[in-house]
């Protein structure tokens, strides 16, 4: 019976819960919708700031927020009116009467002249200016003459006034509960804290058992300020609102130093929490106040601290983040920030994954093909009746022996027919003779029959290679969209790929750069993953002399068990102050290249055209492209084929795709007899590995060891035919492999009575050199000195070596321990 009465008693328990967490949510939200909504915030600021007096006499508070009220919430304007009056009220008469008065000439003057204004914010400055004037000059006209000081407190107030409107304006979208979630700027702080400022002052002259409630909610205001934002804007605020307290009364003067030196020691003390914040305060204060203690009762600050310590502590921890988050260098801020960009980046990876997968989806629409015999049988059966019927209509239906043909003996005369038309169209002379006198047993127009077959199989080949065309067309579509299906994914991916922490790793370099005597300001690993190490680390020197690659490159390398090294350096020509490095996985190999080229004739321009192409970290592409001929022709297709290669690596789709998706623009593009050929080599500088594709391309040679090896391929080149498949020819690489690429104009003029390529084969072997650019300028030169001195056609030689990468700067060991 206990076990159930005590289940009986959670099951009873939690209602209460809830109804307690409901009502508190009730009364929250009736909070926010009086506060927020209904504008009561805007009343209870508008009470005290129409108490707020500085400088004995001056008031400019009160019209500016009446102003900055009219311009955005104009529907609570004359509510705030009231307010503003009552706590002038609450003050003095005089005071009243210069708010009242001002306040009505400022809505007389919106009513009467910018009521149907479409931009009031600047004259509103101006009316702000003019009301105040006129209503302060009133009062003084009212108790005697004006003398010079009067005049120039009415225009101090009056200026003040209208600059005060531009302050509140932009506080004015914080006291709202609809305020869009977008960066603060440090302006909008700035005002924020001059209006938090000038509503203190409004305090002035309220105490409760002897506590000014000014002093309370300054210092608590500046412990607030300390624990969110630390020592620089803790004491920043602590000298404004120190200031704006001393001008209230000189009496409160002492307030600007121990604000702000409050400010400064809570800020430095906000890591352990929010006690030590009060120790910074109570701190300040006994220096304060057994500084001043002729001027200010030492008693006196001791209580006021106390009650802002304690309202400090009892606000909530939610309350103090919520604000945080707005306050532009805290973590919260930056965490909320991060937060936002993070929501921003999911939703842009979703709608670029929702666009692959329609890309996806169109091209699997695209790319549909019947795939079953029976229905290519099937079709191609309603194509030949299609066809028949074409060619009956003009023969048989006025024919008497229609019937007996047609109805009578059908599979005689649709064999005989379909025999007949097969024949025709494959332009056998004896099967046609053979099907037309079989056609003479039965038919009396056979003649006719024929002319008129042979007329109708014009239109059924046009109708046909249409069709295929339009496969080809659809196949090539499905290609493009399925590749950018794939990079959109990729890129999908990409984009959701989020910042690993590296606890251990950024504190053993961190470590490693204490060592090295350095001083380290920032570090950021944003990836640590083998082959693809990305750190950008951000140092102070007094002298610099190359420590990025002669210390920290191989410290890291020895760390990440890989080669790292100095990407680039910023600024690089600096020696002493701040300088960020970037380091980052070196290549595991690297190209050296070198070209040479000739036009036919020593012409200007050559038809062959050549790519060298970074693609990515790690992926190198060259290519060779020679257009059909010579000359300004022969260049703009060879041109125009690497220029598409180009465009479409650079996207991220894959080279047999990219090939594929060149010879379908440039077969479909026109029909005139329009080729290029294409020798293209992907390199692969991790691993090493080189992929070649060539499309009508001559033989490539890999030297190596002091012997050559032939590459070949067997495409034709592309544009010639509407669809090909793509052979690609995989090589692996080693240390000092040299490339050698041509062109065929290189051994295709090349005066020899045996094998051309054997020739080359045993030049290249003969070659002493290794660099790049001299055996290309060598290779060319025999070609030009076996044809007597003359160029019979454009010329292309692209030389590459691949080397094993040999950083600057080797690593070495380090002592762990001192």
């Amino acid at each position: 019976m206990d076990m159930f009465s005590k289940v009986g008693a959670v099951a009873t328990e939690q209602p209460k819960t809830q109804r307690v967490h409901q009502l508190f949510q009730s009364i929250k939200s009736f909070i926010v919708q009086k506060l927020f909504d209904q504008g009561w915030l805007l009343f209870i600021i508008g009470f005290f700031l129409g108490r707020a007096i500085i400088l004995s006499s001056l008031s400019p508070f009160a019209l500016a927020f009446l102003a900055a009220t009219i311009i955005t919430r104009k529907q609570l304007a004359f509510s705030v009116f009231l307010f503003l009056s009552l706590g002038a009220l609450s003050t003095n008469l005089l005071q009243a009467v210069y708010i009242i008065s001002a306040g009505l000439i400022l809505m007389f003057i919106y009513k009467l002249f910018l009521t149907k204004s479409s931009k009031i914010t600047a004259p509103m400055f101006i009316a702000t200016l003019l009301s105040s004037m006129i209503g302060r000059g009133l009062y003084y006209l009212y108790i005697g003459d004006i003398v010079m000081y009067d005049a120039a407190i009415l225009a101090v107030e009056a200026i003040l006034s209208a600059f005060l409107v531009m302050i509140f304006l932009q506080s004015f979208p914080f006291l709202s509960n609809n305020r869009p979630a977008l960066k603060v700027k440090v302006e909008e702080l700035i005002c924020l804290v001059i209006l938090t400022t000038s509503v203190l002052t409004g305090f002035v002259g309220i105490s409760l058992s002897g506590v000014e409630l000014e002093q309370v909610g300054s210092k608590y205001f500046i412990l607030l300020a300390a624990f969110i934002s630390g020592a620089t804007v803790g004491s920043a605020i602590g000298v404004i609102v120190g200031l704006m307290l001393s001008l209230v009364s000189t009496f409160n003067l002492y307030q600007v130093s121990l604000l702000a030196l409050a400010g400064l020691l809570g800020g430095l003390l906000k890591a352990t929490n929010k006690y030590g914040v009060i120790v910074g305060l109570f701190v300040s204060v006994v220096l304060i106040g057994m500084y001043q203690v002729d001027s200010v009762s030492f008693q006196q600050l001791l209580l006021e601290s106390l009650v802002a310590a304690t309202v400090f502590i009892l606000t909530p921890k939610k309350l103090v983040k919520r604000i945080a988050t707005i306050v532009p260098g805290t973590e919260e801020e930056k965490e909320a920030q991060e937060q936002y960009v993070k929501k921003v980046r999911n939703v842009t990876a979703e709608r670029v994954e929702k666009f692959s997968e329609m890309f996806q989806a169109l091209s699997h629409s695209f790319a549909y093909y019947d795939t079953d015999q029976k229905n290519k049988n099937l079709d191609s059966t309603a194509e030949v009746d299609e066809y028949l019927s074409r060619v009956t209509e003009k023969t048989c239906q006025t024919c008497l022996k229609k019937h007996a043909c047609w109805v009578n003996n059908f599979d005689r005369t649709y064999s005989v027919l379909q025999n007949t038309i097969q024949s025709i169209e494959n332009q056998d002379l004896s099967q046609l003779n053979l099907n037309v006198g079989k056609l003479k047993n039965f038919c009396v127009k056979q003649d006719q029959m024929v002319d008129q077959m042979r007329y109708e199989l014009s239109f059924y080949q046009a109708n046909q290679r249409l069709k295929q065309q339009v496969k080809e067309s659809r196949k090539f579509v499905s290609e493009q969209l399925n590749g950018v299906s794939e990079v959109m994914n990729n890129f999908a991916k990409e984009i959701l790929k989020e910042r690993q922490e590296h606890d251990w790793h950024e504190e053993e370099i961190k470590r490693m750069v204490q060592r090295l005597n350095l001083t380290l300001d920032h570090l950021e690993l944003y990836s640590i993953d083998h082959g693809n190490v990305d750190i950008e680390m951000t140092l102070h020197f007094h002298d610099y002399h190359g420590e990025g690659e002669k210390l920290i490159a191989p410290m890291l390398s020895e760390l990440f068990d890989e080669t790292i090294v100095v990407e680039s350096e910023d600024p690089a020509d600096q020696r002493t102050g701040t300088r960020t490095f970037f380091f980052s996985s070196i290549k595991n190999y690297q190209l050296t290249t070198g070209v040479a080229h000739a036009a036919k004739n020593g012409n200007f321009l050559s038809g062959d055209s050549y790519l060298m192409l970074e693609l990515g970290k790690s992926r190198y592409a060259l290519a060779i492209s020679d257009g059909m001929g010579n000359g300004e022709r022969a260049y703009l297709e060879s041109s125009e084929t690497l220029k598409l290669l180009k465009q479409i690596l650079q996207s991220g789709i894959n080279e047999r795709v990219a090939i594929q998706s060149i010879n379908s623009i440039l077969s479909l593009r026109t029909s005139d007899e329009i080729y290029a050929t294409l020798d293209l080599a992907i390199f692969d500088l991790q691993l090493p590995r080189v992929n070649f594709l060539k499309i009508g391309a001559m033989i490539s040679f890999i030297i190596r060891a002091g012997d050559a090896y032939p590459v070949e391929g067997s495409n034709v080149p592309i544009g010639i035919l509407e669809e090909f498949d793509v052979d690609p020819v995989n090589e692996t690489l080693k240390d000092g492999d040299i490339l050698v690429m041509v062109s065929d104009g290189l051994l295709e003029t090349t005066h020899l009575n045996h094998n051309r390529e054997t020739w080359l084969k045993n030049k290249l072997k003969d070659i002493e050199t290794d660099e790049p650019q001299e055996i290309a300028d060598l290779v060319l030169e025999e070609v030009v000195r076996s044809n007597h001195g003359k160029i019979l056609d454009d010329m292309t030689v692209l030389v590459t070596k691949i080397e094993k990468s040999k950083p600057k700067w080797a690593s070495f060991g380090y002592v762990n321990s001192l």
